[in-house]
């Protein structure tokens, strides 16, 4: 492909220059432009990609597209030689010259977006493992990994830039990938990073309160996930799966069936797809499935009510992207917990430990009635340690308190990804919450301390609830980042506690 061909496939405002060379690539950092690269000038929330133009044309950039009229009328005089185009929207160019420059993948792969405040990662990884469970080949692209064709890749951002997207796609669709299933964030949604993905089914978990940092108001955070079953900044699904229970639900219908979508929905005990009634057991839950293809009794390794919805929500899910309903059942037996969500750590001990993501209010609440209910078996207590990340929304930080002392009989407060806030600051933003819940608590800032006394505290039948790292690896403190993961550091410390358990009662 040359500039001609590949400019031919960008909406452009404005263009100058020709080449006859072929493109090398398509970038959006002018650190990785290769020669025969074209660079993306586009601007961005907390940069501006035009700044680094001229630094783009010295590492040998083949063109540039830009979204700044002023850059595209300097290029014109002082840059004759170099092709430009001028764009109105940098993202939609970048994800018409990834789409065109890899060859379109995006036709070759049906899409399932997936978007919610809770559940994203769990409902993607189980909405995959139910397609590849039905012999197809497929790639992920979500918070804890990415998997291409089977591969598992890092992730470094829930919904990445189009062009990294788009590269995904063209290596899984040339190994054989017929599926697309991605978390859609509504950071991604409201920037345009989704650009370019026709999404075929359009999958809704729900809508509790985060990232007002970046929204500022519930209303834009919700008009952020909208925008993936309306209609107005990408094409309406095909089919649009939604959780009834929800209150969000109704006015998302009306959208997606205004823009022309199939609506199903799918909640416990309401929806169309539903779970009729079910029984946790200490090994996940067994339920009854009603829909509106058939009925049926499912035994799942999933456990709680959350994980149930997670799993309805990936059946719908599958099913309308043309997996049979009796092929669905009988593969759910077969799928797994998801790696840092809902996860057991276990080195002997006579109380259990969960590592969870869990970092609002509403899934640290509904982590902690799970432990509940499991305790409700034992008569131990639960015990929760949390945090709260340093610069993120800080109106979060008491209500993340007020839910995890509610529930729980001990709450151990510390840091959760600081970054550059002091850790002590952040937890006297979380100390009235507890305080107010009236539950016994300690503070203690460093995690790993935290995770000791957690597990010290715990006795045979209690819960150890580690909540808000989940499947991380790193701890972000001010000016480093650390090797971190709570179910390593937990695993530790048991190993040694229950080694001092039994040379206790050796003596």
């Amino acid at each position: 492909m040359n500039w001609k061909e590949l400019a031919a496939e960008v909406t452009a405002v404005g263009a100058g220059g020709a080449s006859e060379e072929p493109v090398t690539g398509i970038e959006y950092d002018s650190r990785k432009i290769k020669p025969g690269a074209v660079f993306v000038a586009m601007r961005g929330g907390s940069t501006d990609g035009n700044r680094y133009i001229d630094k783009a044309i010295k590492a040998g950039a083949l063109g540039i597209i830009t979204d700044s009229s002023n850059t595209f009328d300097h290029l014109l005089v002082y840059q004759a030689g170099v092709p430009v185009l001028e764009v109105e929207h940098g993202r939609r160019a970048l994800a018409e010259a990834s789409s065109a420059f890899f060859g379109h993948p995006e036709r070759k792969l049906a899409a399932t977006g997936i978007t919610g405040t809770n559940g994203k990662t769990t409902t993607a990884f189980l909405t995959e493992a139910l397609l590849n469970a039905d012999k197809r080949t497929s790639v992920l692209v979500g918070t804890i990994e990415n998997h291409v064709a089977g591969e598992v890749r890092p992730s470094v951002h829930t919904t990445p830039e189009s062009r990294d997207l788009f590269e995904l796609m063209a290596e899984g669709a040339s190994r054989g990938a017929t599926e697309l299933v991605t978390e859609v964030s509504s950071h991604g949604l409201d920037q345009g990073r989704a650009q370019g993905v026709n999404f075929d089914v359009a999958v809704f978990t729900n809508l509790t309160r985060d990232h007002l940092d970046y929204h500022q108001a519930m209303e834009k955070y919700f008009a952020a996930k909208r925008l993936l079953f309306d209609g107005t900044m990408y094409p309406a699904p095909r089919v649009a799966v939604l959780n009834a229970m929800d209150t969000h639900a109704p006015e998302l219908a009306a959208a997606a069936t205004s823009a022309g979508a199939e609506v199903c929905t799918y909640g416990i005990g309401t929806g169309d797809w539903r779970a009729a009634s079910y029984r946790l057991t200490p090994g996940g839950a067994v339920i009854d499935l009603e829909t509106p293809v058939g009925t049926a009794r499912v035994t799942s390794k999933l456990a709680g009510e959350v994980n149930i919805l997670n799993l309805l929500a990936a059946f719908t899910a599958a099913h309308a992207r043309g997996v049979s309903f009796d092929s669905l059942v009988e593969f759910v037996p077969t799928l797994q917990p998801v790696p840092g969500r809902f996860q057991s750590v276990d080195a002997g001990q006579p109380f259990t430990v969960i590592v969870d993501y869990a970092h609002t209010d509403d899934a640290l609440r509904n982590l902690i009635v799970l432990a509940r209910q499991m305790t409700s078996q034992t008569g131990g207590r639960v015990i929760t340690m949390f945090g709260c990340g340093g610069d993120r929304d800080r109106t979060k930080r008491p209500k993340m308190g007020q839910a995890a002392g509610t529930g729980s009989d001990f709450v151990v407060a510390t840091s959760d990804n600081p970054r550059s806030e002091n850790p002590l600051e952040i937890l006297a933003e979380i100390e009235p919450g507890l305080k107010a819940s009236g539950v016994q608590y300690t503070i203690e800032p460093d995690r790993a301390a935290a995770i000791g006394i957690a597990l010290n505290a715990a006795k045979a039948g209690d819960v150890v609830l580690l909540a808000g790292k989940g499947h991380e690896k790193e701890q972000i403190l001010a000016g480093r980042t650390i090797p971190f993961g709570d179910a390593q550091v937990a695993l530790a410390s048991l190993t040694e506690l229950v080694s001092k358990m039994r040379y206790g009662r050796g003596q």
